[in-house]
């Protein structure tokens, strides 16, 4: 795993298309049991180096119930975003992950994590990679069939900030389908 995490921080497949420079941010271990696979850095956790070090990344703690020591520890959870370098800024937020990343990288390492018991996918990127044809029409229509997934996938809208609208329109995910996510999280830790 330490040889692969290594390849991948020097990885430069995609240096001409990131707006500065790469800086991949993943984190994994043989022993991880949880995999969350979102989007991209921001452009903070990008500077800081450490993922889901944003409101994001506050909220999506509290969605799991789990505590910073908790998620951090890399037995407990990897974290591999769908592209892992911040790929810059478009006119409503940062643009889409880069698409090398994913192909690249995440088979070797989820093959290297034969004790994962769940994979939590963060928004319409990583859920349509991972879930293909079994995809909803709409992040909605495949959060709301969560179940559908189980036990292999969880699924889950992105916890930025930015999505206040859809949460507030789709107030039965933080009613219904977060206390399902935290009695998961907390069976498997």
């Amino acid at each position: 795993m330490d040889v692969l995490l290594g390849q991948i921080k020097q990885c430069t497949i995609c240096v001409d298309n990131l707006p500065l420079g790469p800086n991949p941010v993943v984190t994994a271990h043989p022993e991880s049991k949880i995999v969350i696979i979102g989007q991209a850095p921001g452009l903070k956790v990008h500077n800081s180096g450490i993922p889901w070090d944003d409101a994001s990344g506050k909220r999506l703690r509290s969605w799991l119930n789990v505590s910073e020591e908790q998620f951090y520890h890399t037995k407990n959870f990897a974290i591999l975003p769908m592209g892992f370098c911040y790929p810059g800024k478009g006119k409503s937020g940062d643009l889409p992950p880069r698409k090398e990343c994913a192909p690249q990288w995440h088979v070797a390492l989820l093959d290297k994590m034969p004790n994962t018991k769940l994979i939590i996918l963060i928004g319409s990127y990583a859920q349509r990679y991972y879930l293909k044809d079994r995809v909803g029409a709409t992040l909605t229509e495949t959060v709301s069939n969560f179940e559908s997934y189980l036990p292999e996938f969880f699924t889950i809208p992105h916890p930025s900030p930015r999505n206040r609208f859809w949460l507030s329109k789709n107030q039965w995910f933080e009613a219904l389908v977060v206390p399902k996510l935290q009695k998961r999280v907390r069976d498997i830790l």
